[in-house]
C-alpha cells in the first residue's frame, strides 16, 4: 500500500531554504534486501554484468515508469454519499467530466501552481476549469452540496475544482476542509456534513476493506485499475457510498531520478534502469527496506541492485533534496508532486 499522504501538507518548494537543510543519511536498519554494498565497478542483475552508476546531481526530477506495475493504483476518483445522488442524474456525470479532464502531468502542474508558485487552490481550480472548458456544462442541477477536502493542498484543489464545476451547473457547492480519512470518511457515510470527497482508488479500497472486513483482511487493491475499482464499488455499497469514474491522474508511490541522470543513462523506466545500472543508492522512509512495494519489490520485480539505502522521508523534502544533491540515485516520491518535471 501507499505511504501516508500527510506529507502533502508540507511545502514542496525546494529553493534556497531547503538547500541549506542539514541532511543526515543513515544506512537501513536491518538487512536491506540484497543491498549490501558494491565492492567493484559492476554488479550482476539476472546473470548480466551491469555497471555501477553514480548519482548525478540536478534540479529537475523525473519519475521512472513502473512498467511492471509494482505499485497499487491510486487514481483520483470522486467518492459520493449514496443518498446525494438519488433522483439526481446530473451530479455524477459532472464529476466524471472532471475526472476525464485530468491526467497525472496536469495534476503535477496544479500542485506546482499551489505548492511551489504559492497560488491559492481557488485561483488554480477556477483557471483549470475555464481552460478545460468545464465552466459551461450542458447539464444543470440544483441544491446544496458540500465537498470535503483532506488536510493537504492537492485535495483542496481537487475539491475546489469539483465545486467550481457544480456551481457552473447551478448547484450551491462549497468546500470544507475536514481532516484525515479517519475523520472525513464517517462524515461522508453519514452524508449530513459532507456529500462528496475527491479520493484515491487503491488507498480508499484498502481503508474500507479493513474497516468492513477487519484489520487482517487480504488486500483487494492492486495494479489493475478496473479490478480495484470493482472491489471499491462493492465495498462502497456496504457503507452507502457510490463512485464516479476514476481519472487517469494518479497520486501513487513512484521512484524518481534526476533528469540529468535519466538523460545520461538513457532510462525512462525501472526496467531500463535495472538493465543499465547497478550499485544504486536508494532513498526513502525507513520502512522502505521492508515494504513489498519499496526496496524488496524493486529487487524482486525489477532485479534492481542497491549498494546502499539512505533513510530519509516518504516523498518529502529530504528525499527530493538528496536526489538533487546527488546523495542518492533513486528516491521514493509521489507521482503528482509539484516539484517533478512532467514526463514528455
Amino acid at each position: 500500500m501507499k505511504f501516508p499522504r500527510t506529507h502533502l501538507s508540507l511545502p514542496r518548494a525546494l529553493g534556497a531554504a531547503v538547500a541549506v537543510v542539514s541532511l543526515t543519511f543513515l544506512t537501513a536498519c536491518g538487512e536491506p534486501g540484497s543491498a549490501g554494498g558494491s565492492g567493484g565497478s559492476s554488479t550482476s542483475t539476472g546473470g548480466t554484468s551491469v555497471a555501477a552508476c553514480e548519482a548525478v546531481p540536478g534540479d529537475e526530477l523525473v519519475v521512472l515508469d513502473d512498467d511492471k506495475q509494482l505499485q497499487t493504483v491510486d487514481n483520483i476518483i470522486p467518492a459520493i454519499n449514496g443518498a446525494a445522488v438519488e433522483g439526481d442524474d446530473t451530479l455524477v456525470p459532472l464529476l466524471d467530466s472532471v475526472s476525464a479532464a485530468l491526467d497525472t502531468d496536469t495534476l503535477i502542474g496544479l500542485n506546482k501552481a499551489v505548492d511551489v508558485d504559492r497560488r491559492t487552490s481557488k485561483e488554480v481550480a477556477e483557471e483549470f476549469v475555464a481552460d478545460a472548458g468545464l465552466d459551461a456544462p450542458e447539464q444543470s442541477g440544483s441544491g446544496k452540496i458540500v465537498i470535503g477536502a483532506a488536510d493537504f493542498a492537492e485535495s483542496a484543489t481537487l475539491g475546489t475544482i469539483y465545486a467550481t464545476v457544480l456551481n457552473a451547473a447551478g448547484y450551491e457547492a462549497e468546500v470544507t476542509t475536514i481532516g484525515n480519512r479517519e475523520t472525513y470518511l464517517p462524515a461522508l457515510e453519514d452524508g449530513e456534513q459532507v456529500q462528496i470527497i475527491p479520493e484515491y482508488v487503491g488507498t480508499l479500497t484498502e481503508f474500507i476493506n479493513k474497516d468492513v472486513n477487519g484489520a487482517e483482511a487480504e488486500a483487494v487493491a492492486g495494479s489493475d485499475l478496473d479490478a480495484t475499482v470493482e472491489a471499491l464499488t462493492g465495498l462502497g455499497e456496504e457503507i452507502g457510498l457510490v463512485f464516479g469514474q476514476p481519472s487517469p491522474a494518479q497520486d501513487q508511490n513512484a521512484f524518481a531520478v534526476t533528469k540529468a541522470f535519466a538523460d545520461e543513462h538513457g532510462v525512462t523506466s525501472l526496467s531500463e534502469l535495472a538493465e543499465a545500472c547497478g550499485g544504486l543508492v536508494l532513498g526513502g522512509p525507513p520502512e522502505c527496506t521492508e515494504r513489498p512495494f519499496c526496496q524488496p519489490g524493486l529487487e524482486e520485480t525489477y532485479g534492481l541492485e542497491f549498494a546502499e539505502f539512505s533513510s530519509l522521508d516518504a516523498g518529502g523534502p529530504l528525499t527530493k533534496a538528496a536526489l538533487q544533491q546527488g546523495k542518492v540515485t533513486l528516491g521514493l516520491v509521489f507521482s503528482s508532486d509539484g516539484s517533478l518535471t512532467p514526463n514528455a
